[in-house]
């Protein structure tokens, strides 16, 4: 396989390496910004001794040169991204990919060999770039990075490269025109960009560890990115596509058509009129084989849930508070009937609380297509690490967790846990319909079944186990908790 894809490769690296309209810029641009870079920084130092940090010099510099070789590895990539987003759609407009598209090689060949020769030459300015600005740092100011932090910022600026690269392609693979095209582009070098702000910050702070993190996560990212686009990869449909539009009744139809259908019969013929939506059939039929075709993002889901309260529990094993600040025993003489509103947080009351929990479901949901399913588990993620912390916390204390868990959560949490679960779950799943459509399902007809089986198990199943949760946290979860620690 990957024989064939280098053939395209090196075929699409030759053609750009002859167009100089690509390389010039890509070069001018590439040695004219170090040395700015190089410019700015020593303005920076000039400034810091002259508003009297001078004794604070190279603690500056030790921060300031990894920002500056940071910015100097991306700048490169934001300018070569348009060789990746004509990759595919650009061929079609210059009527030259017909011959490309006719090569006796697979679709995942002919896309691996695309997406690697778009890789290269913005690798290659980024790199042309670091190593530049790192020897003119050299022989300017004879100062020196260390190496482990220069291996740190070699490899996020790759797999930031990747990352965009790997987003333009699948761009270029599914729109119609280059203007198209670079208008998708906002949307990678937009995100990426506050993306490095937040390195930005960790980098002052000395939080290399933390980066390395942000490498893994990237790592994950591109692979996704990769997978998605060799997944929807179609040169038949690439050639026949002619114009794209926006066909809300054929989508509503298509809607309705998914959502009154049984899941196991959702992948046969769509002729004639689906079954009627009842709801003894819904919870019947269509509630248990979602739970059945569903497992996997299920487990995962719960998975992710463990792991939050192992790692919550982890941090207070490292960071254990004093003996004498919080005295559980007394938590029962707590007044819960006048506690003060909090922006953003829920009054103890059903209504609140029901609310609170099932918008924070739903701002999941919303942010599940552009995270690929990672706010979802976050959002999961943070109040079961704070659970998973207190749980460590009151052990240090000499109260068993497990008595704590069953007096603070789990009167309410056996109801509420598995209902975030759920939703959370049905969540990936609609991210994965876009990473990997079934067979015989264009993206938006798997986004759209991704929907329709999110709602069949939100309505009957989650808002349910939401408001009954949100009655017992309320007049049930206080009483376990006296019970356990009153007074």
């Amino acid at each position: 396989m990957l024989g064939n894809a280098l053939i395209i490769t090196r075929r699409e690296i030759r053609d750009s390496l002859r167009d100089w309209r690509i390389i010039t810029p890509i070069l001018l641009l590439t040695l004219i910004f170090p040395w700015l870079m190089t410019v700015t920084s020593r303005l920076a130092a000039s400034i810091a001794v002259a508003w009297g940090v001078g004794q604070n010099a190279e603690m500056i510099m030790n921060r300031l040169v990894p920002f500056s070789l940071m910015i100097v590895g991306f700048f490169p990539i934001s300018f070569s991204l348009v060789i990746a987003l004509e990759s595919f759609v650009g061929e079609r407009e210059r009527r030259s990919i017909e011959p490309l598209l006719s090569m006796p090689i697979s679709d995942t060949e002919l896309y691996i060999g695309k997406l690697l020769s778009s890789m290269v030459l913005p690798l290659a300015a980024s790199y042309l770039g670091l190593g530049m600005y790192f020897v003119g740092l050299i022989i300017n100011s004879r100062y020196v990075i260390s190496p482990g932090l220069l291996i740190l910022i070699v490899v996020l600026t790759t797999m930031e490269a990747a990352v965009m690269v790997a987003g333009a392609v699948v761009a270029s693979s599914q729109t119609t025109s280059v203007r198209a095209a670079n208008l998708l582009a906002s949307f990678i070098i937009i995100p990426m960009a506050l993306l490095l702000q937040g390195e930005a910050v960790l980098l002052f702070w000395g939080r290399e560890e933390v980066l390395w993190a942000f490498v893994l996560v990237l790592v994950m990212v591109n692979l996704m990115l990769m997978r998605t686009g060799m997944r929807i990869f179609n040169r038949e449909e690439l050639l026949s596509r002619e114009f794209d539009e926006i066909n809300l009744p054929g989508l509503w139809r298509t809607f309705k058509h998914l959502l009154a259908c049984v899941p196991e019969s959702v992948h046969l013929p769509r002729d004639g009129p689906a079954a009627p939506l009842r709801l003894g059939r819904l919870y019947r039929y269509d509630i248990p084989q979602l739970l059945r075709l569903q497992k996997l993002p299920l487990l995962v889901t719960a998975g992710i849930l463990v792991a939050g309260m192992l790692g919550g529990w982890a941090v207070a094993l490292r960071y254990p508070l004093p003996a004498n600040l919080v005295d559980v025993q007394s938590v029962g003489d707590v007044d819960l009937s006048n506690v003060p509103d909090v922006p953003l947080l829920p009054g103890f009351d059903v209504g609140g609380i029901f609310v609170h929990n099932l918008r924070v479901l739903l701002v999941g949901l919303a942010a599940t297509p552009v995270s690929f399913g990672a706010v979802p588990l976050l959002l999961l993620m943070a109040p079961m690490s704070i659970v998973g912390f207190f749980a460590g916390e009151v052990a240090f204390l000499g109260i068993n967790p497990l008595v704590f868990l069953l007096a603070f959560i789990i009167p309410h949490g056996i109801v509420e846990l598995p209902a975030v679960v759920l939703s959370t779950g049905f969540s990936l799943r609609i991210a994965a319909s876009i990473m990997s459509p079934p067979p015989g399902f264009a993206i938006s007809e798997s986004l759209l079944l991704g929907i329709a089986d999110f709602i069949k198990v939100f309505v009957l199943l989650v808002i349910p186990m939401l408001l009954v949760a949100a009655f017992l946290e309320v007049h049930v979860t206080p009483l376990v908790v006296m019970h356990f620690f009153g007074g």
